[in-house]
Order: C-alpha cells, then sequence, then structure tokens
C-alpha cells in the first residue's frame, strides 16, 4: 500500500528515488496515489520481487541503497479485493492470487491437488498439526468453491478442543493455501538470490516476514551470506513495539531482519 516506500521518501533527500514493485493492480493503484506528491521520485512496477534484478536493471535503478522486502498481504487484500483472503468472508470466491491474471486459484489448489500433496502443503506452509485431517475433510467435501466452504470444512476436520484460543482454526490453512497459490517462498528465495548483487557497498537489504517458515528462510540465507561480504545489523530480528500491536494488531508476528553489505 506504500507505506513503508512514503515513510522512506519523507525521510531522505531529494536525491532518493525508489522503485516499488507489486504484482497486486489494486494495491499498485493505492499505492500510486498515496506516493503521487514524491512525483518522479518513485516510479511503480507492476511485477512480482521475484523478478526484483530484472526489473531494477532495466530501470537503470542499481547498485542500490537498499532493498526491503514487505512479505504476506495488505488490509485492502484482506478486506476489500473479494477474491478470498480471509476466513471471515465466507460469501467470497476460494481466489487468492495476489496477481488476478495468475492461472490457479485456491478452488483449484484444494480441488485439483491429492490427499497426500494438500495434506504436505498445510504442514509446510502453515504449520498446520492437524493437516492430515483437514486434508481428507477437504477430499471428502469437495468441490470447494467459495470461503465458508473451505471454513466449514476446516471446522469439521479440527477437534472443538484443539481450537486455538487466540486466532481463528482456519487461519493456517488460509495462509499456506494463499502461499501456494501465489508461490511465495519461490518468489523469497528468487529476490533474496538476487537482491544482494544488485546493493552499492554499504547497502541494506531489510526483510519483514509474518510467517515462521519465510523468516526461516531469510535467517539462513542472511547467515550465509554474513560469511562474505554482509553483516547483520542486529543479532534478533526486530519486532513491533506494544503501541505498534496495540494500533495494528496484525503486526504482532512480524519480523524485520537488515543485512548491510560491506564496504
Amino acid at each position: 500500500m506504500g507505506g513503508h516506500a512514503e515513510a522512506i521518501l519523507e525521510a531522505s533527500g531529494p536525491d532518493v528515488r525508489l522503485l516499488g514493485l507489486d504484482v497486486d493492480p489494486g494495491a499498485l493503484a493505492r499505492a500510486g496515489a498515496r506516493l503521487a506528491r514524491f512525483g518522479d521520485r518513485a516510479r511503480l512496477e507492476r511485477a512480482s520481487f521475484r523478478r526484483l534484478g530484472e526489473v531494477a536493471r532495466a530501470h537503470g535503478a542499481h547498485p542500490l541503497r537498499a532493498v526491503l522486502l514487505d512479505l504476506g498481504v495488505s488490509s485492502y487484500q484482506l478486506e476489500e479485493s473479494r477474491r478470498g483472503f480471509s476466513f471471515q468472508r465466507e460469501d467470497e470466491p476460494l481466489d487468492m492470487r495476489l496477481d488476478p491474471e495468475a492461472p490457479a486459484t485456491a478452488a483449484d489448489v484444494v480441488n485439483r491437488t491429492p490427499e497426500a500433496g494438500l495434506a504436505r502443503l498445510l504442514a509446510e506452509h502453515g504449520d498446520e498439526r492437524h493437516a492430515r485431517r483437514i486434508a481428507r475433510e477437504i477430499v471428502r467435501r469437495r468441490p470447494l468453491r467459495r470461503v465458508g466452504d473451505l471454513v466449514a470444512a476446516v471446522r469439521r476436520a479440527v477437534p472443538r478442543a484443539a481450537w486455538p484460543a487466540r486466532t481463528h482454526v482456519a487461519t493456517r490453512t488460509f495462509q499456506a493455501l494463499r502461499m501456494a497459490v501465489n508461490d511465495e517462498p519461490g518468489a523469497l528465495r528468487q529476490a533474496l538470490a538476487d537482491a544482494p548483487e544488485l546493493l552499492a557497498p554499504g547497502g541494506r537489504l531489510g526483510v519483514i516476514a509474518f510467517h515462521s517458515g519465510e523468516d526461516r528462510i531469510v535467517k539462513q540465507t542472511f547467515r550465509t551470506l554474513a560469511r562474505a561480504e554482509f553483516a547483520a545489523l542486529e543479532p534478533s530480528p526486530l519486532t513491533p513495539s506494544d503501541d505498534e500491536v496495540r494500533a495494528n494488531p496484525r503486526a504482532r508476528s512480524a519480523k524485520l531482519r537488515v543485512l548491510e553489505r560491506l564496504p
């Protein structure tokens, strides 16, 4: 939505230019409106950050002073996109594509993937303890078309006594499907492979992750890079303050790791 971009441009001098990437045209339009006052200091491109290297070179935007990857979805996508990202909007279609022109929807995944594959997907991307039970119930109820269909399957599959106290019982299932539909781990790995080579000496790479699996990918990549030309700025990831979590509860699981390219 352009919030980090706005803060960066406000805090930097007039010589700093920002190149923003997003695959969602709706989110990109909102970011464009937010950043319009910065004129040509902000350039926005409809692209996944897996194409970071390609897009940066096409714009002549390298070496870079900084790269920031903000993973996950935005409030706009959860609340307004009508693409089924939120388990609370049961009348929406099971879509979950960040790029609305991508070929496969969440409905395609739940209706076509074999039971064993669904269980593996839910376990790997969602850390879901009841992955096998949920996968079995999904297969039993096929075809699933709307958010409510999937929510009902999860509620039926997970024993009531095992429902989490602080989050919705379908949270991990929806997270896992969204990550699979958009190949978010693959995009992250590609961006982390390209970004270090684009950075100028002293340049920084920051990643905000909201999921333990994504944070593991970042942590392992940063450890590898720190053996060569890079150094971590903090020994542990930065997390939101209590005040920030109260103002924005969705930030509670955020972890920011920052790496600097040595001179």
